[in-house]
């Protein structure tokens, strides 16, 4: 958290400086400076010395000393020890950037209360931080910069329980380049990685919990970011924090700033993965060789598509809570990925730029909003995969359902599940059946599901599913469901006309006819 605090100063710490061309390093200029980075911070604040500009030969070094935060502060609810000032030296570049670096340490302790009032002792510590960039004044922003962070430790007691956190070296890595198009905006690729994660968890009623990892891996990428316009929107509303409702003029400015920004991106993903995850307690070991999640938005402002996904892989349980018998029924890999397309994140954002920011209850409704992003009030949600693997099954779903914002009956499926070795799951399932009685209507309907089922040409079992909106249910091309609402001679019609339909070449094995005509 402090190393979050100490990368967000240092960048705040030009983010009012428009301009390094030409500029000769002396005190004046450290007192201009100065004075733009204290302009929106309160006055007893910005003289607090909180800030201090020195000329440094051909650079200014920028010194905060944090602990001017914590002057009015009560030490019997908030106290830190050994916060001592740390520094940053900018230089300024003809081409109207600046350059800055910086190299830190961070050892402080203290105590604090909390809303419960209980209180809590804590200690952080960072034994390195290096870090070095090209900062832009006019996105406030870095354009490129590596950081890396050695021996961080974290630590918090209280009553109730007690958390020991500690990472061995952190590396982060950010680069930029103007968007194609020329239209001002920027695309930014940035990626991390952290080595020898642990972390301790233990309380009064909680028996310790230790999680551990080699490394953690992150990467991003966000493409036509306005970063300009986004600083911009960002300082009308610091400058109008105060007010407690915007004028005519300011609600017309802010409106028109946002239509400039818009779109806010074009595309952005993200990907974490977790090596060599353990998690151990008393209750048993858990552990997952490699663990992945990604997140993706890309796609025409009009129809973008959100997409969403883990995997985990050589996954491992070891509990005596979990009785042997049921271990080959534990996944030892697993899959999902959704996503959502056609977002019309045009139509949305014109109709909350139409809102009134004054409107303390705007007319527009949650649901109508809803409309707007989802086109005519229409929701899709797509399965490109769900996978699970165990000793004893081996399954892959896709499919894609849809419905509406605004009521849950009205909606639509379309699914393929594939089972590889049916028989070898069944009879495992029949085995655990011989402990487990209840198991027997598990196994049971399996076979019956099996009876629907058709085989490819790899062996695999396969169901095509399908839900039509007027509620009727077809497997493989054969419906064992009549539509919704008809009476009931209608219903009996539509079962016996399905009991008499022929195989037509499947190897389904149709259900008894009492069975097809179950809703």
């Amino acid at each position: 958290m402090r190393l979050k605090l100490v990368t967000a100063t240092s960048l705040l710490a030009l983010c009012l400086v428009t301009t390094a061309q030409s500029v000769e390093i002396n005190q004046d200029g450290a007192n201009a400076v100065k004075d733009t980075l204290t302009k929106l911070l309160p006055q007893d604040l910005a003289k607090s010395g909180l800030v201090t500009v020195n000329p440094a030969g051909a650079r200014y070094e920028i010194i905060y000393d944090l602990a001017k935060l914590l002057a009015k502060a009560d030490p019997a609810t908030f106290a830190i020890n050994g916060l001592t000032p740390f520094s940053m030296f900018a230089t300024p570049l003809d081409s109207g950037l600046w350059n800055i670096e910086g190299d830190n340490k961070l050892d402080v302790s203290g105590h604090f209360k909390g809303p419960d009032q209980k209180p809590a002792d804590f200690s952080y510590s960072i034994a390195s931080l290096v870090y070095s960039g090209v900062f832009d004044p006019a996105i406030s922003y870095l354009r490129s910069g590596t950081a890396t962070a050695k021996d961080i430790k974290l630590s918090s007691k209280s009553e109730t329980e007690e958390v020991h956190a500690s990472i061995a070296g952190m590396d982060q890595k950010l680069s930029s380049t103007d968007s194609a198009g020329g239209n001002g905006r920027i695309d930014f690729v940035g990626s991390g990685t952290m080595s020898n994660f642990v972390e301790q968890v233990s309380g009064l009623q909680m028996p310790p919990v230790e999680i551990r990892a080699d490394s953690i891996d992150v990467e991003a990428k966000v493409n036509g970011l306005p970063a300009k316009q986004i600083r911009e929107i960002v300082l009308f509303v610091l400058d109008h924090l105060d007010e407690k409702e915007l004028s005519p003029e300011n609600s017309d400015k802010i409106k028109g700033m946002l239509k400039e920004a818009f779109p806010i991106l074009a595309s952005f993903s993200e990907t974490i993965g977790v090596n060599n995850l353990a998690v151990s307690s008393q209750m048993g070991n858990a552990g997952v060789k490699a663990f992945g999640y990604n997140l993706a938005v890309d796609g025409p402002s009009n129809a973008m598509r959100f997409g969403f996904g883990m995997n985990a892989q050589d996954i491992s349980f070891d509990s005596p809570l979990m009785p042997a018998s049921y271990s080959p029924f534990l996944p030892t890999s697993f899959e999902l990925q959704l996503a959502m397309p056609n977002l019309d994140f045009a139509t949305f954002g014109e109709a909350f730029m139409a809102m009134d920011f004054n409107d303390k209850a705007p007319e527009t409704s949650g649901e109508e909003m809803g409309k707007k992003l989802f086109r005519d009030g229409r929701i899709a949600v797509e399965f490109p995969k769900v996978s699970a693997k165990s000793d004893v099954y081996d399954v892959d779903v896709t499919g894609k359902i849809e419905g509406r914002v605004d009521t849950e009956k009205d909606y639509s499926m379309e699914a393929t599940i594939l089972a590889r070795d049916l028989d070898k799951t069944i009879a495992a399932v029949q085995e655990l059946a011989k402990t487990d009685p209840d198991l027997n209507q598990v196994s049971f309907g399996i076979m019956m599901v099996k009876g629907f089922a058709k085989t490819d040409a790899d062996g695999r079992t396969r169901w095509d599913i399908s839900v039509s909106r007027d509620g009727s249910v077809a497997i493989n091309g054969q419906q064992i469901k009549g539509p919704d609402g008809p009476d009931e001679d209608q219903d009996q019609n539509t079962g016996l006309e399905s009991e008499q339909k022929p195989d037509q070449g499947q190897d389904a094995v149709p259900a008894p006819p009492q069975q097809q005509q179950q809703p």
